[in-house]
């Protein structure tokens, strides 16, 4: 799998839906990742994951990405059926959600590389697909240079590094430095992310020599930013990228289910818009999704 020169849309739990997958992909972006799947829940309630493993054939390189903190529930996840239509798999190792870190999981496992290591090359004995992992600066120390170093020694075939620790979250800005930094230390393949929303973030995440980039959230409520990155000349027409997002989730998904779960969405997709207290308001108490997406078209239109 050739990563070289590419733009991945970054993984983010309760919103890289299969929809919001396929639109970034018609924009450019060369590879997806779905939101976090648990490799304890697959093994046990695989119907309650089996939503986030929904692809479409507008995605291009397809990468499913697990978490958890038990070899065997990992190797077991990347041998399950659900996951035979993905190209690759990467391991979570820098989530900072609370809940993932008290159980040890995500960015929790920067602080036990003994285990870490364990999980790669487990989950590579699995597998004859490209295993990546992702991670961040560090959890209770700084420890990106050695955790990188160890991915490497322990199988992975390239890393996603997010420049920023476990503690600062989303909060602050990416360590280019530690980017550049951690590139000029592994032979593998690195992805860079953090910051990335406009052709100058772009420039400078690439000037650390890494080999490919991840956006994330430069890409809520615009996922037509990748037709810019790559300089593409195509028409964007914003109203049917939204239209297409939502009428992709209408195929899978219960309308009840599908008008809360859109709400975040919609209010992404108008955070550029001149709107108004009373809009914002409906978009986020969303009860009927045409009415709002009619809302939506007028004030794209004023």
């Amino acid at each position: 799998m050739e990563i070289k020169n590419k733009i991945f849309l970054a993984p983010m739990a309760g919103v890289s839906d299969v929809g919001f997958r396929a639109v970034a992909s018609y924009f450019g972006a060369d590879g997806t990742v779905t939101e976090m799947l648990s490799a304890r829940a697959m093994a046990h309630n695989p119907k309650k994951t089996e939503f986030m493993t929904l692809t479409t054939e507008q995605e291009k390189i397809k990468i499913a990405q697990i978490f958890g903190h038990e070899e065997d529930y990992m190797k077991k996840a990347v041998s399950s059926a659900l996951l035979e239509k993905f190209d690759s798999f990467d391991i979570n190792m820098g989530c900072p959600a609370p809940k993932i870190i008290k159980n040890g999981e995500g960015g929790a496992l920067m602080d036990n590389i003994p285990l870490a290591s364990k999980i790669i090359s487990a989950v590579k004995s699995a597998t004859q697909k490209p295993v990546s992992v992702k991670f961040r600066k560090g959890h209770k120390a700084q420890n990106f240079l050695e955790f990188g170093r160890m991915c490497e020694e322990s199988g992975a075939d390239f890393v996603t590094f997010h420049a920023r620790t476990v503690a600062q979250g989303y909060s602050g800005f990416a360590d280019y430095d530690a980017i550049a930094s951690l590139k000029a230390k592994l032979s593998i393949p690195v992805i860079g992310n953090g910051d990335v929303k406009d052709i100058g973030s772009l420039k400078r995440m690439k000037e650390t020599g890494v080999d490919a980039v991840m956006v994330g959230r430069g890409a809520l409520g615009r996922p037509w930013l990748f037709a810019t990155l790559k300089g593409l000349d195509m028409k964007v027409d914003k109203m049917q990228a939204i239209k297409t997002h939502i009428s992709i989730l209408r195929e899978h998904f219960e309308e009840d289910w599908l008008k809360k779960y859109i709400r975040k969405h919609l209010l992404w997709y108008a955070c550029d818009l001149p709107t108004t207290a009373a809009l914002r308001l409906k978009l986020a108490t969303c009860e009927d999704i045409d009415e709002c997406l009619a809302l939506l078209q007028d004030a794209f239109l004023k």
